[in-house]
């Protein structure tokens, strides 16, 4: 199964001004994590960010924020908890159809059709065996598909991040890398930003 461009959203769990010295390999994650975040701003995709406790452990880099739909601040650790299911999936509210008198009878009025609905997120954060592993483990139980970037993920230790990896997949999140995302997204070299995309990873 390959992640689908045509339903998918990113979410980028918690890269903090002041978390982000303290976590293993830290700017090799916020580097994939910020690829990630152009890919899908260049695609059209809606991107997610979350910050814990932005009072205490600051906010996103503005950079990534700027590519953010929105950013959720949270103190509960799943983002779940603080909204992010209802931003992922949001309640459709249908107009009833307004017409005149030359509109045709409503039985032969077509719907509007429905934007797709995104069920894959594409997951990435820190620190991996708290905050982004607790909000893994709840969109897994709302009926999300869950694609964990392992390379633009941390913890203040790599075994805690290990951990959490090992969790992940036993719980069926698809552990994937920031290049297999990116590729997927694409599905050929003849898609018209191939160029762009293939630069931020050269």
């Amino acid at each position: 199964m390959l992640i689908d461009p045509d339903v998918s959203q990113l979410v980028l769990i918690d890269y903090q001004e002041r978390l982000m010295p303290a976590v293993f390999d830290g700017k090799a994650c916020m580097d994939n994590a910020m690829r990630l975040a152009q890919a899908a701003h260049l695609l059209g995709l809606p991107v997610w960010g979350t910050a814990q406790n932005p009072s205490k452990l600051g906010d996103l880099p503005a950079a990534m924020k700027a590519l953010c739909t929105q950013t959720l601040a949270k103190m509960q650790f799943s983002a779940c908890e603080e909204g992010l299911t209802a931003c992922l999936r949001p309640e459709v509210t249908t107009k009833p159809a307004q017409g005149n008198a030359r509109s045709l009878p409503k039985h032969l009025q077509k719907p509007a059709p429905a934007a797709p609905e995104r069920n894959s997120v594409v997951l990435a954060g820190v620190e991996a065996h708290v905050c982004m592993l607790q909000t893994a483990l709840d969109l897994l139980e709302d009926d999300f598909e869950v694609w964990v970037v392992t390379d633009a993920c941390s913890s203040r230790t790599e075994r805690n991040r290990d951990a959490a990896y090992d969790r992940l997949a036993g719980a069926g999140a698809e552990l994937v890398t920031t290049e297999m995302v990116l590729f997927e997204w694409l599905q050929t070299a003849e898609h018209p930003l191939f160029k762009e995309i293939q630069a931020l990873i050269k």
